[in-house]
């Protein structure tokens, strides 16, 4: 039976407590990973693994984090994302919300895009597919 996106968010909140040891009330579907719940890089890794583990899926290396579009002069320019490398970003997470960070795609601004509904939304498709 098909997980209703309530019960992904709850499994994907108790991931989240667990990997970053913050309190259930901190994971709100708006709040970012980063600048919201403190991850780091290297706990990444871990919420993938997690993820993975809880939902039974495979999570292929960059598909949800994206980590190619940054060294390439054609997608970043002066700091910034340029039309392709925006457009690639979006090609790469359709799963992220793009409408704050459209007005100003500073690469700086990227791990905003990394919030817990972009978790959701992505393994809400991957559940589908």
């Amino acid at each position: 039976m098909a997980m209703s996106r309530q019960e992904i968010f709850e499994s994907v909140r108790e991931t989240l407590v667990d990997a970053l040891a913050v309190e259930p009330d901190e994971v709100t579907e708006e709040a970012t990973l980063t600048g919201d719940l403190g991850a780091e890089s290297i706990d990444f890794l871990d919420i993938v693994f997690r993820l993975e583990k809880s939902f039974s899926i495979k999570i292929p290396r960059g598909e949800l984090f994206p980590d190619d579009v940054l060294n390439n002069p054609d997608y970043v320019s002066n700091g910034k994302f340029t039309a392709n490398g925006l457009a690639q970003i979006k090609k790469a997470m359709p799963h992220a919300d793009f409408s704050a960070f459209e007005s100003d795609p500073d690469v700086n601004k990227m791990p905003d895009l990394f919030t817990v509904k972009t978790l959701v939304n992505y393994i809400e498709a991957k559940l589908a597919a």
